[in-house]
This record gives C-alpha cells, sequence and structure tokens, in this order.
C-alpha cells in the first residue's frame, strides 16, 4: 500500500550519499509519497536537488550557515551526545519540520544518519518514526583510533567515541523502535554495546543496477581503477597503501600496468602520486564515474579499514568488472573468492591477484559477468526499500497502539 513518508535528512542525498539518494528513488518507483526535509551545511553540493524535486511530492532546504555549525561544536562539547548529532542542531530546521506537518498528514516519519538524530527530536510523539543509522559510528571510530593514516584522524575519533558508544548503545534503541542499519555486523556492533537486537534490522546499502550496467567499450587490460571520496580518511589510507605497497608489486611483473584514482576532493598528498608515479592518474570529481569503471580491465576495492558496504565494491561489480577486494570490501556480501570476485588479505595477495587478472582476460571477463549476475540477485534497491516497507508498517501499528491506549 503507497504511504506518505515524510523523509528528513543532514545532508542533500546523492550518487556520493547513495543511501537516502536510492531510497528515495526506489519509493518514488514503488508508488509512495516522499516529502524531503534537508538540512544544506556549507558549500553542500546541491545538483541533485532537481532530481529529488521529480522524484518527491515537496523537497524543503534549510540551510546550516558556519556560525551554527560553530556554536554546535562548542555545545557539543559539553553535552552527552556525539559531536555528530550535536553538528546538525538547527531551530530553523525543526521549525520547517513543524510548518511542514502543520500542512500534511504522514504515515511515517524516516530519519537518516546520527547527524540527523536532533532533526527529529521529539517527532516519535506526533507520527510513527524509522531511524536509519547507516552505520555503526562507534565501529568506525574505533577501527579509525587503530588505523588512521593521520593523528588528526586518530585524535577526532578518540575525542568523540566514549559517546558514540553510549548512543549506539542505549539512546538509539531508546529513543526509536525501529533502526536500520547497513549490514549484520555493524548491527552485531551496536548489540555488543548493548542496543536491543530486536529493534535494529538489517537493511541492506545495494546499487542501481540501471544506473550501473556492463558498457560496450573495449576494456584495457592494463588498466585499473580505485574509486572513492578521497577526503575520506579510510580512502586516503586504501590509497596511500595502494600505490606506495601494492602497486610497486604489480609493476615488479607488469610495469606498464596503470592505475587511475577517481574520486572528489583528493588531498594534496593522493593529488602528489599522478606527478610522482608515470602510472598513476589522479582525477578528482568526475560527473560521471562509468565511463572510467568501464574502461578499467580491474577494480581495486582495497580498504584498509571501515564499517558498512563499501560503495565502490558493488558498482564496479553492477558493470560487469573483474573486481579485486580485501575481506572488509565484500564483508557485507554472499561472495565467494574466484566466482564473483578476488579476495585477498595481504597486499602480496592483492597484487597477485591483479596480475593474474591483467594476463587472462577471460577469467577478467568471467568474473565480471558473475559479478553483475550477483548484485542483479542481491543487491538491488527494491530488495531494501521492501524491509523499509515492512518497518515502516510495523512501526505504525506500534505506534498507533499505543496512542489508542494513553
Amino acid at each position: 500500500m503507497p504511504m506518505r513518508i515524510l523523509f528528513i535528512c543532514p545532508y542533500v542525498p546523492s550518487l556520493i550519499r547513495v543511501r537516502s539518494f536510492n531510497f528515495i528513488r526506489t519509493m518514488h518507483k514503488r508508488g509512495h509519497e516522499v516529502t524531503l526535509i534537508v538540512l544544506t551545511p556549507p558549500n553542500e553540493p546541491d545538483s541533485t536537488l532537481g532530481k529529488l524535486r521529480e522524484w518527491c511530492k515537496e523537497v524543503y532546504t534549510v540551510p546550516h550557515s558556519r556560525s551554527q555549525v560553530l556554536m554546535n561544536g562548542v555545545r557539543g562539547l559539553f553535552s552527552s551526545l556525539p559531536l555528530q548529532a550535536s553538528y546538525s542542531y538547527s531551530p530553523a530546521f525543526a521549525a520547517k519540520v513543524q510548518e511542514v506537518l502543520a500542512r500534511n498528514t504522514f504515515d511515517v516519519a524516516h530519519i537518516e544518519h546520527i547527524r540527523g538524530y536532533l532533526l527529529a527530536d521529539g517527532l516519535e510523539k506526533q507520527l510513527p518514526v524509522v531511524f536509519d543509522a547507516v552505520d555503526s559510528i562507534t565501529l568506525l571510530f574505533e577501527k579509525t583510533v587503530k588505523e588512521a593514516p593521520s593523528l588528526k584522524s586518530k585524535l577526532m575519533a578518540q575525542l568523540d567515541l566514549g559517546r558514540t558508544r553510549h548512543f549506539e548503545g542505549q539512546v538509539m534503541t531508546q529513543h526509536f523502535t525501529h533502526t536500520a542499519i547497513c549490514s549484520e555486523l555493524d548491527k552485531a556492533a551496536c548489540v555488543k554495546l548493548g542496543a536491543s537486537a530486536n529493534r535494529i534490522y538489517y537493511v541492506p546499502s545495494c546499487v542501481d543496477v540501471e544506473y550501473f550496467q556492463p558498457q560496450t567499450v573495449e576494456r584495457d587490460p592494463l588498466q585499473l581503477i580505485f574509486t572513492g571520496k578521497l577526503s575520506y580518511h579510510a580512502n586516503i589510507a586504501a590509497v596511500t597503501d595502494l600505490v606506495e605497497q601494492i602497486m610497486p608489486l604489480v609493476w615488479k611483473q607488469e610495469p606498464n600496468a596503470r592505475l587511475q584514482i577517481v574520486g572528489k576532493d583528493p588531498p594534496d598528498s593522493i593529488l602528489a602520486y599522478g606527478e610522482q608515479f608515470p602510472n598513476v592518474e589522479v582525477h578528482g570529481f568526475v560527473p560521471d564515474l562509468r565511463p572510467y569503471i568501464a574502461k578499467a580491465n580491474v577494480a581495486v576495492c582495497y580498504v584498509r579499514y571501515g564499517v558498512g558496504l563499501t560503495t565502490k565494491t558493488v558498482e564496479s561489480m553492477a558493470m560487469g568488472s573483474a573486481v579485486v577486494a580485501t575481506p572488509h570490501a565484500v564483508s557485507t556480501l554472499k561472495v565467494q573468492h574466484g566466482c564473483e570476485v578476488m579476495i585477498g588479505d595481504t597486499q602480496q595477495a592483492i597484487a597477485d591477484h591483479i596480475v593474474t587478472l591483467i594476463r587472462n582476460p577471460e577469467q577478467a571477463r568471467a568474473l565480471g559477468v558473475a559479478a553483475r549476475k550477483y548484485v542483479e540477485t542481491y543487491q538491488t534497491w527494491d530488495r531494501s526499500v521492501s524491509i523499509l516497507e515492512d518497518m515502516y508498517a510495523e512501526a505504525a501499528n506500534l505506534w498507533h497502539s499505543k496512542s489508542a491506549h494513553k
């Protein structure tokens, strides 16, 4: 049954923030009526707002000024909430929510991410609410403290780790009856902290199999690709390992192999690789990743640390690419080494798998065909939104039942 959904997001859904973007796209396709309210932080890209307006009944944007962000940061230091939650405190957003509620009737509200927590403060008293935590931020921070490439990233993670543990272990499931999370590993991390297992639902992040699909272009047998948001500390760590440790092992066997690094906001340390290494190209933001993935013979999905689904993995698989991955990059998938992907748990193993696929194009093609079939079967947004629909219905039934007994 079509539902009227109030979707609250602390940033603009996009092809970088793919989860909320594709939830909304798929909800529209399945006949639901979505009203979107987004917080727009300083320098927030808004190029997808036009597409979102096609899919939503209404889209409202609330600017988040630098002065408000600064005040929130100071306030957050003295709060028991994680800084990620405090970041988005916005009286203007709260006023907009009440304005929209006064003019509309909704069946359920969907709140995105820990940053959206305060944007929905008290909303559960007015209508059923489903909270999408996306990842376990505690798990990410624990890995960041151990593995991050910079002292700054480690210190920032350590600063907020205790409060985030408390939030994910107690506050999250006390406040919301239904919480979605993108992997079983992230769910287990929250339950280990004390969260109620029957209040957290595994809702996988997936891939748009219509947008990301095999193209009729010839792949360059010596071309490798790494994609990802390059300002993200985990991706910086991954690229550093890939260029400085793994590619030299590849070049010993295949000296003409070339690596393209493609992603938004590369720092100077990553840009420098394009000048230091003749067989490395660094691209910043590109409007369409698909031609780059389609041309490469091998997509290298190397992850030193992180949480949740590795988007680069399923996007490359959907395009029929041969993927070489670390165990974490496929930890949310039920793939097998040598069937849909090649998995290496050491840098030498990653390099050897790359060389194998360079030298065996038929094996690379077969791997890509199997990878595409896998995502078509298991990693579609329709599958995830169908789980959300069940959560919405359960949340609504529980909320109305409680309201009737008050």
